[in-house]
Parts: C-alpha cells; sequence; structure tokens
C-alpha cells in the first residue's frame, strides 16, 4: 500500500493535533504537510520541492480564506489539478456551494465527537488510497 502525502491547511493549532493524533491511532503513516493559512500554503505549493497527493482545508483562516486559496490554486495550470476537500466546521449552503463551484473533491463537516472525526478521516484517507492520485 503506497503512502500519500496530505497538505493540511489549517489555523487552529489543537485542530491540526487532532488530525495528526486521528492518523496516528488509525495506524496511517501517511506524510503531512502542515500550513496555518491558504498563504502559507501557496507558498509551499509554488515552491513545487514536494507536493502533495491530497489537500485538506479549512474554510475559516485567518491572512486568506479556503475559498481564497482555492481560487489561487485553481487559477495555477499545475496545481489545479491536486484534489482538495475542505474540513470544516461550516455547514453554510453558500460556503459549500462555492467551493464545489471552484472544483473541490469534497466537503466534510467536523463531527462533534472525537470518534465520529476519527471515522470521516478513515473514510477520507482510504478512498484515497484506492484512487489513482497524480504523483507531480
Amino acid at each position: 500500500m503506497e503512502n500519500l502525502s496530505f497538505l493540511f491547511i489549517e489555523d487552529d493549532e489543537i485542530e491540526v493535533l487532532k488530525f495528526k493524533k486521528s492518523m496516528k491511532k488509525l495506524g496511517f503513516t501517511h506524510r503531512i504537510l502542515e500550513a496555518k493559512n491558504g498563504e502559507e500554503a501557496l507558498e509551499i505549493l509554488k515552491k513545487k520541492e514536494e507536493l502533495p497527493n491530497v489537500i485538506l482545508l479549512d474554510l475559516n483562516m485567518p491572512k486568506m480564506n479556503g475559498l481564497e486559496f482555492l481560487k489561487e490554486l485553481k487559477e495555477d495550470q499545475h496545481l489545479r489539478y491536486i484534489p482538495a476537500i475542505i474540513v470544516t466546521t461550516s455547514n453554510n449552503h453558500q460556503d459549500m456551494l462555492e467551493s464545489y463551484k471552484l472544483g473541490i473533491a469534497g466537503y466534510i463537516i467536523k463531527p462533534l465527537r472525537y470518534e465520529d472525526y476519527i471515522r470521516k478521516i478513515q473514510r477520507v484517507v482510504d478512498y484515497w488510497m484506492v484512487n489513482e492520485v497524480i504523483n507531480f
């Protein structure tokens, strides 16, 4: 089973720790790159040293929010093909609609219970493990 590389874009350190803890608890050894906001994520991506197979991002972040990041990502002729999945607390229909218009691969609402969160993360990772992903 091939290891994937994820870029996790999240400004809340507790959420970052929760994601990493979930991945470890599930036994996944995938590489996790981290960015605190959309600007930082674009800097990582534009270096093109190590591009992720999948991007997971929050919508509500400082400097550059998730929607602003997606607009920039999808305008780049090379980066636009990296699947991006929203992982957020926002169940706002307009946020969801705008995200899908920008070409996201999924929209996941963070559940309150940790056990439910782990289950969702496992499904997402399992799904991308059986997909053919682009290796840049």
